[in-house]
């Protein structure tokens, strides 16, 4: 298949299949920013994927396929992203925000502030949302597991009390 082969073919799909495509978008993403982010994941394993079409099924079958297939393996992700991203929250000490749009915001302030920290603070608190144990945390830093707990405990009022400066 050449390249404008294929780009006529996305092109084709694009434009009859746009529909169904948004249909799977809006079974698997709540919000208008994870819909369009999730289109968007589609489209392009729809365009990575396209030469591999033989057409041994339909193409709205092959391509909701794609579509559903890919939506699972995003979902799979967002869901991890976000349960680290409450963790961070609660590293802090606030409460998750509702994926409203806001979210975005308030991570971003809270990696301004982990930026802010000294940087073996600041391992520690990224240590802890990528979900290692504290004997692993102890181990990476040279320390036993009480004291990166007290440490943990520090880091989160340190972040609690930078984050008090930075309300919108």
């Amino acid at each position: 298949m050449t390249p404008h082969e294929q780009e006529s073919i996305f092109r084709r799909w694009l434009s009859a299949h746009q529909g169904l495509l948004r249909r799977v978008v809006k079974s698997f993403a709540a919000t208008s920013e994870d819909q369009e982010d999730l289109l968007q994941e589609i489209l392009l394993q729809a365009w990575i994927s396209l030469p591999g079409f033989r057409g041994d099924s339909k193409e709205t079958t092959w391509l909701y396929r794609l579509a559903f297939n890919t939506a699972m393996v995003w979902q799979r992700k967002e869901q991890r992203r976000r349960v680290k991203h409450e963790a961070f929250s609660s590293l802090i000490g606030e409460e998750p925000t509702p994926p409203d749009g806001t979210a975005d915001a308030l991570i971003e302030r809270l990696y301004e502030a982990i930026r802010a920290l000294p940087k073996p603070e600041a391992s520690l608190a990224l240590m802890h949302l990528d979900g290692l144990s504290y004997r692993d945390m102890g181990e990476v830093l040279g320390i036993s597991e009480n004291h990166v707990g007290v440490r943990l405990h520090r880091i989160r009022k340190q972040l609690a009390e930078q984050l008090k400066g930075l309300e919108s």
